[in-house]
């Protein structure tokens, strides 16, 4: 049994269901073209972002060389300032060294010159030939000095040039792993239909993947290297800091660079407190038990009277005056011991806040600050220079 139906049936049949077939697949093409010119776009603000980080990079590359150009004019003027003092101290060495000589003819011209004179001349010779002999000395140091900064600084160039080559080539190979991302994500949408020829750039672009994340894990370790070295680097540093403040410590506090013992409680404005309550030696006891009492509520880690504010974003420790320790201290006794307290506390609580206890800092008396190892170096080039010209 069945149904009976004429030819023009069956074609309006097929018609239909031919023309329902090709609506079908008009709509999803369609949606593989919207699908796509999204992929496009995502493609494009990729390629925008990256573009915009290039001009970042060049931006910092052209004021990095600048400040690579002021430097070495820097150093330049400095070496050139160098050599024009030893010159002028050359040149007043043989000057004196002339005005001698003829000293000598004339003396020898005289008939009734004494015995004395001829040696207090030939003394001066003596003197003005080691003078001389120290000056070229010196000089010959200050020119392997400055050869050896000439070569110390190129090599810090030449290592400053591999670094920014090192960065460069990371920066690109990041730029160039994110450029084959982004193409992969497009094959693969690309490649949803089964398209054989985009399987296979798929596949070629994985590779190139693998190999430039695996080229860029290379660059990571070999950075990790250059920290540790210039951590080590920074070490050595700390190390001549420690020797240059041994040796410092011996000096009179009175010099321009010396040691300071940051968190050391200054005792002077206690015994003048004690002398305006008390009197005799009875004053003398006080101020030095007081004195003592707050050495060690500066050493107590549990006492942390400080208290928390932000200025332009950042976070910044101050001295709660509403502590009942410090508000005593400061209605019995007054500023100045209250200052002397707060000063000890603000270096304990910046050089050492775990340990609370007294640690030696480089120190640039002058103008009231943490010294750097430039100053501490110079200040011993100096002393030594003064030294050498008195035993001389």
């Amino acid at each position: 049994m069945g149904d009976l139906k004429t030819v023009d049936d069956i074609q309006a049949e097929d018609k239909r269901k031919t023309k329902k077939l090709v609506s079908n697949l008009a709509n999803t093409l369609e949606v593989k073209n919207m699908r796509l010119k999204e992929i496009e776009g995502k493609y494009n603000e990729t390629t925008l972002s990256l573009t915009h980080l290039m001009a970042q990079k060049d931006e910092i590359h052209k004021a990095y060389n600048e400040e690579i150009r002021k430097m070495q004019k820097n150093a330049r003027d400095h070496f050139e300032k160098i050599f024009t003092e030893h010159e002028k101290v050359r040149k007043q060495l043989e000057a004196q060294k002339k005005e001698l000589k003829q000293r000598e003819k004339y003396l020898e011209q005289r008939e009734a010159e004494n015995e004395s004179e001829r040696r207090k001349l030939r003394d001066e010779k003596k003197m003005n030939e080691r003078a001389t002999l120290e000056q070229k000395k010196a000089d010959e140091k200050v020119y392997r000095l400055a050869e050896d900064q000439k070569i110390e600084k190129e090599k810090l160039h030449k290592k400053i040039i591999e670094l920014e080559k090192q960065l460069d080539a990371k920066q690109a190979l990041e730029l160039e792993i994110e450029r084959m991302k982004g193409a992969l994500q497009v094959m693969k949408h690309m490649g949803e239909d089964g398209d054989i020829d985009v399987k296979k750039k798929m596949d070629t672009i994985k590779e190139d993947l693998k190999e430039k994340e695996d080229e860029l894990e290379g660059m990571e370790l070999l950075n990790q290297a250059l920290i540790v070295k210039e951590r080590k680097s920074n070490d050595e540093l700390q190390d001549a800091r420690k020797e240059l403040v041994n040796g410092l410590k011996e000096l009179s506090g009175r010099a321009l660079i010396g040691v300071k013992r940051m968190g050391e409680l200054n005792n002077k404005p206690f015994h003048t407190a004690s002398k305006r309550k008390y009197s005799g030696e009875e004053a003398d006891e006080k101020a030095v038990e007081l004195c003592s009492l707050w050495e060690e509520y500066l050493r107590d880690p549990n006492w942390h009277p400080f208290k928390v504010i932000t200025v332009e974003g950042s976070s910044k420790e101050l001295i709660d005056e509403e502590d009942e320790k410090i508000k005593d201290l400061k209605e019995e006794f007054g500023d100045e011991v209250y200052k002397a307290v707060t000063t000890a506390l603000m270096e304990m609580n910046e050089y050492n806040p775990s340990g609370r206890y007294i640690i030696s800092e480089l120190w640039n008396f002058k103008e009231g600050r943490r010294a750097t190892l430039k100053e501490g170096v110079s200040f011993i080039l100096k002393q030594w220079k003064s030294l050498k010209r008195k035993r001389n």
